[in-house]
């Protein structure tokens, strides 16, 4: 029997884990599913529903504008956010997830990349119109999230647009309970997203329409 999607995840992780490499099971995991030994449990092949929901509500218009993706995976969410018609910049840390990503969507408008969220191009910082994160954070050990939350922040320029997609975590279940990946969100780390000139205008919270147990923020940031 093949092993289940969420157990290999974690199994990568941990071994990465293991090794004191806490980012590079992205790698391991793409590499293992490009190969067909794995499976990406968050690859859906097609956009996050909570973003296509987001952009029927908003309507965002992206002509003339730029669009960070974070942890863009095989490219699903980056797409949707370039048909808006943002000139969109999508990255993630797996070499393979690019080029899958890249090989997915031959005619794509969004430029791939792959970058570090940890330590991003230093010319990203406070450039980009709309910076989308999904589910990168919360994939990263708890922590490494705050600093994680810090360099998505950062990259939002003047009057831009932060959306951030995440699992939800109540904030009475302590660190060390939460055996991830992931590790979800708890409301403190949403609000942690804020800073002085970037503000929470809005924040929702909906059960997984597969799991009605697990739960999930949208949040909704500005930058005055």
């Amino acid at each position: 029997m093949a092993e289940d999607p969420d157990v290999a995840s974690r199994r990568i992780a941990k071994e990465s884990l293991d090794r004191d490499d806490p980012s590079g099971w992205f790698e391991h995991l793409y590499s293992a599913a490009s190969e067909g030994q794995a499976v990406v449990p968050w690859d859906r092949g097609t956009a996050h529903p909570m973003l296509l929901e987001w952009v029927e509500e908003a309507q965002p218009e992206g002509n003339g504008k730029t669009a960070l993706v974070v942890g863009a995976g095989t490219g699903w969410d980056a797409e949707l956010i370039a048909d808006c018609g943002y000139v969109t910049t999508a990255f993630d840390i797996s070499p393979t997830a690019i080029e899958t990503a890249r090989s997915n969507h031959p005619d794509s408008k969004a430029h791939y990349q792959v970058a570090d969220l940890l330590a991003p191009p230093a010319e990203w910082r406070h450039a980009f119109d709309l910076v989308v994160e999904i589910y990168t954070v919360q994939a990263l050990p708890i922590a490494l999230q705050s600093q994680a939350i810090k360099q998505v922040t950062e990259q939002v320029g003047p009057g831009g647009t932060l959306l951030v997609i995440a699992a939800a975590r109540p904030d009475d279940v302590p660190d060390e309970d939460v055996q991830g990946p992931p590790w979800p969100l708890t409301r403190a780390a949403i609000q942690s997203f804020t800073a002085p000139d970037l503000r929470l205008i809005q924040l929702v919270q909906s059960p997984s329409p597969t799991d009605p147990t697990i739960l999930r923020w949208r949040a909704e940031y500005l930058r005055d």
